[in-house]
């Protein structure tokens, strides 16, 4: 079964059960800055896990885009990609762990669905500790489903909780993951979760706890289900591939791979598959992120650059043109599942052929560099700095020269000279969040819903064409990025923050309505994300002056935000201007 047809299923399967559709969400995290990208289908649900009410309803199912790059050293093995997408369906407040555990299990064995064998299938539930007690519900349910007790295995909070580790306050509950089976030998009578040929396909999280502060966990109010499933896994169990790059989106590539290059290694073509492919899809996001030495655009750089190196390493001609080469494929592809491919395929193949020929320029002469240092086997903190800000080496592709030379880097040396040079090393910023539900506290709602009030006066003040082109939001203060060609005057930014001002004296009610896309946008409401939600979205008027397409959170009058200033008004990148601003 392609995987075209696994996600066409999916969404059939789950609208049967009364789920409504939604589209994938951006990459780039819109109103949650506690991550750079989105590395699951609840991220963009935050505020309707949290208790929102959403516009389509408390059942959906939604196919997202996700990337992640916490586990980057593994891709290159048989299961590991940092660009995937996950099927997911949710429920707010509504059914719980039986319809949850019953549904998935009749997807993945029902013949006129998955019809995987169950006895190449496996469970994970959670055993319980001194905090909250052992999952005996999702046992009993998977054992009156037929699941032999030896197949479902008991594992901590580390394995079987969600936040893994549990150790942050907010929204919190156990999970119990599905295993496949994935060698041709038959599956061992007893589960052993360690055990490789075991791969992980789904899981069901059961948001049923708050964690306070002071550590003790009560109930919420609204329990809610979250699952998914990685579509690459999936497709390669339902084909008997060994590898995900053996199924039919990533074959074509590694075959491609192997024609060109002259020094052909697997590990190496995986990771420049992988690379490339999550390249093409962040430069196809509509949030913008080009290649930079700045957050997203900072993991876009080290994406390309890493897999322009190990291009080289195995021998592939620049005459190949092999980014063009790869992404021609991958729209190819993809086009119709998400045509924002197709729409900016000439963005993604400038910005690909920009970064190659920026990298290929001083990877030569950085090479050069790198053998002299490495010498005595030992590369230090500075040298390394020198390879990162004079050729553009990411620390990563730093260690793993190193590695190849046997030499060591000194990555504690390595930071505190990023440090010193004010430099983004391999984590966000200082001034994000940690812990995503948690944290979407009363000052960043108060932040969130002074956005729309900024966005509403530049347009006011600078003209109709100002667009927004993102948001990050903390506690501390607000960052806003819209479209614009030069710097704002200072006479500008007074007017803005004086319009902003007014509203905010005035205590404008914010009122939410529930309409279509359409009859907000004839209304006069304004937003970039008015897909997010599918047909059916929320927008939040201020009084009446600002009218916006967004999910919330937000205060319910301005009065609370208190005295509004703009810190900081630069440059983002080419056409986008960039505003910092405070709440006082």
């Amino acid at each position: 079964m392609r995987a075209g047809e696994i996600r066409k299923k999916y969404l059939e399967f789950f609208k049967e059960k009364g789920h409504a559709v939604i589209p994938s969400a951006s990459l780039i995290p819109e109103n949650d800055p506690s991550v750079l990208f989105t590395t699951a289908g609840m991220h963009p649900l935050v505020p309707f896990l949290l208790g929102e009410k959403h516009p389509a309803g408390k059942r959906l199912v939604s196919v997202q885009k996700c990337l992640r790059t916490g586990d980057i050293d593994e891709v290159g093995d048989n299961c590991h990609l940092t660009f995937f997408e996950m099927l997911g369906n949710w429920s707010l407040g509504d059914y719980w762990k039986e319809e949850a555990i019953k549904w998935s299990w009749e997807f993945l064995t029902d013949a006129k669905w998955l019809g995987l064998n169950p006895k190449k299938l496996a469970v994970t539930v959670f055993a319980g500790d001194e905090d909250c007690p052992f999952d005996e519900e999702s046992y009993n349910l998977w054992r009156a489903l037929g699941m032999p007790e030896a197949r479902i295995a008991r594992l901590d909070k580390d394995e079987n909780w969600w936040p893994a580790g549990g150790n942050n306050p907010g929204p919190q509950g156990p999970d119990t993951e599905i295993f496949y089976w994935t060698a041709l030998s038959a599956a061992p009578a007893r589960f052993d979760p360690k055990d490789a040929n075991w791969v992980e396909i789904w899981n069901n999280v059961f948001m049923q706890y708050n964690r306070t502060a002071m550590r003790n966990y009560e109930p919420l109010k609204q329990k809610n289900v979250d699952t998914g499933f990685g579509l690459e896994r999936t497709a390669a169990a339902l084909q008997g591939k060994d590898s995900i790059y053996e199924i039919e989106l990533l074959a074509p590539l590694m075959d491609y791979l192997k024609s060109v290059a002259k020094n052909y290694n697997e590990r190496s073509a995986r990771i420049i598959v992988d690379h490339l492919r999550a390249a093409i899809f962040i430069l196809a996001d509509h949030s913008g992120i080009i290649p930079s030495n700045l957050k997203q655009g900072y993991v876009l750089r080290k994406l390309i650059r890493r897999a322009i190196r190990l291009a080289k390493k195995i021998n592939i001609p620049l005459a190949v043109n092999l980014s063009d080469k790869i992404a021609e494929m991958v729209i190819d592809q993809l086009k119709d599942a998400y045509p924002e491919l197709l729409k900016n395929k000439k963005k993604i193949l400038t910005e690909l052929d920009k970064e190659e020929k920026s990298f290929e320029k001083t990877l030569e002469n950085g090479l050069k560099q790198f053998s002299k240092m490495a010498i005595d086997k030992k590369i230090s903190g500075a040298e390394a700095f020198e390879l990162y800000a004079t050729y553009g080496f990411p620390l990563e592709i730093i260690q793993e020269l190193a590695e190849e030379k046997g030499a060591r880097v000194d990555e504690r040396e390595f930071d505190l000279e990023m440090a010193k040079h004010q430099e983004l090393s391999r984590t966000a910023s200082s001034g994000m969040f940690k812990g995503g539900l948690a944290n979407h506290s009363e000052q960043a709602v108060k932040y969130h819903t002074a956005t729309h009030l900024l966005h509403q006066a530049l347009r006011d003040v600078l003209g109709g064409a100002v667009e927004q082109k993102g948001s990050n939001i903390n506690e501390e203060r607000l960052r806003f990025d819209f479209s614009h060609a030069q710097k704002m005057t200072d006479e500008e930014i007074k007017k803005v923050e004086d319009i902003v001002n007014e509203k905010i004296k005035k205590g404008l009610p914010v009122v939410c309505e529930e309409t279509t896309v359409s009859r907000a946008k004839e209304r006069g409401a304004i937003g970039l994300f008015g897909d997010k939600y599918g047909e059916k979205v929320k927008v939040y008027s201020m009084g009446n002056y600002s009218k916006e397409i967004c999910g919330g959170p937000h205060v319910e009058h301005l009065g609370v935000l208190g005295h509004f200033r703009i810190i900081k008004e630069e440059a983002s990148s080419s056409g986008i201007r960039r505003i910092k601003a405070v709440l006082e």
